[in-house]
């Protein structure tokens, strides 16, 4: 006779035996789900020495009692505060964790878990213990491809052909060009490019040429970024009608800066805007004065050619 084992059980096969006899046993076996692993614990009891196979206790409750020759292990559900997410034989449950900066809760501590964080809204970062780091922003000329996640930065691109974007920004995406629609009497004056969009003209409504180009100066200034103390001199040296300078800049960080430069574009006349390649210069600047007096000079030329002559007299500074 052979004898078989099958998990903690035996088979007796009769002898002598065939192939055809054995093959269902072994499948029968092969199918058979191995065995759970024992819940249990060894402990020494201390009025004996014997060693005793405990109970372990389940997740959410944490052991206040080992088992004794006549008693089971006494477990106990954990606290508020505290948990315990697997079966064990620990005399005190794990304190609940706090979630780190940048981050918030996606799911409370409970009895049997521990909290769940993730980072908030506008940082990423991968794991528990991971920081948070905010998403990165696409400068002008790029727009967003994949907005960030929680687990994932934010993924750029390069506006393609016939779209701009004219903003520092982790959400914006790159936007069609405009266009001038020839059955309103418009005509494209200068094309736009990845970073400022299309300025159009009617010729039936002519303006001076720098009133053009005050389209796309706040772009500009988004576009050649430069450094506070720069943009401060810039601010200093804007001109005016008056001729005063402006003051008090020297507390001013890069949006307050950046507000003042904005209030001067909107309100500057056209012989200031003209004067603003010269001034940009003059700081240092001179890669910025030099492609905005480009653009400039493209503006009174498509002009003189779309609209039979410049709309203003102003002579070029």
């Amino acid at each position: 006779m052979i004898i078989l084992p099958v998990s903690s059980c035996f088979i007796r096969v009769p002898c002598p035996c065939s192939l055809q006899m054995l093959l269902p046993v072994m499948m029968m076996m092969m199918m058979m789900p191995p065995p759970s692993p024992a819940l249990t614990f060894l402990e020494t009891d201390p009025a004996t020495g014997a060693r005793l196979e405990c109970d372990s206790c389940a997740p959410g409750t944490y052991l206040r009692a080992s088992c004794t020759p006549t008693q089971r292990s006494v477990c106990a559900t954990c606290p508020p505060g505290s948990y315990t997410e697997r079966w064990n034989y620990i005399r005190k449950c794990l304190r609940c964790g706090v979630c780190g900066h940048n981050q918030v809760v996606v799911s409370a501590c409970a009895a049997d878990r521990d909290c769940q964080c993730e980072c908030k809204a506008g940082f990423h970062g991968r794991g528990r213990y991971d920081v948070c780091m905010r998403h990165s922003q696409c400068p002008s000329g790029q727009g967003v491809l994949t907005r960030g996640t929680a687990e994932e930065d934010t993924v750029c691109q390069v506006c393609p052909n016939g779209t701009f974007s004219d903003a520092v920004s982790s959400v914006q995406n790159c936007t069609e060009h405009r266009g001038c629609a020839a059955a309103a009497g418009l005509q494209l004056l200068l094309r736009g490019c990845t970073w400022h969009d299309s300025v159009c003209v009617s010729c039936t409504e002519l303006r001076e040429g720098g009133s053009y180009l005050r389209e796309i100066l706040p772009a500009f200034f988004v576009h050649h970024k430069t450094t506070t103390r720069r943009l401060r001199r810039v601010v200093h040296n804007l001109p005016t009608e008056d001729g005063k300078k402006q003051t008090g800049l020297s507390a001013l960080g890069v949006e307050e800066l950046n507000a003042r430069l904005s209030a001067w574009v909107a309100s500057a006349g056209e012989r200031q805007i003209r004067q603003l390649p010269e001034v940009l210069s003059k700081i240092g600047a001179q890669n910025a004065g030099e492609r905005l007096q480009s653009k400039l000079q493209r503006i009174d030329s498509h002009l003189n050619k779309l609209c039979g002559a410049l709309g203003n007299e102003v002579d070029g500074v």
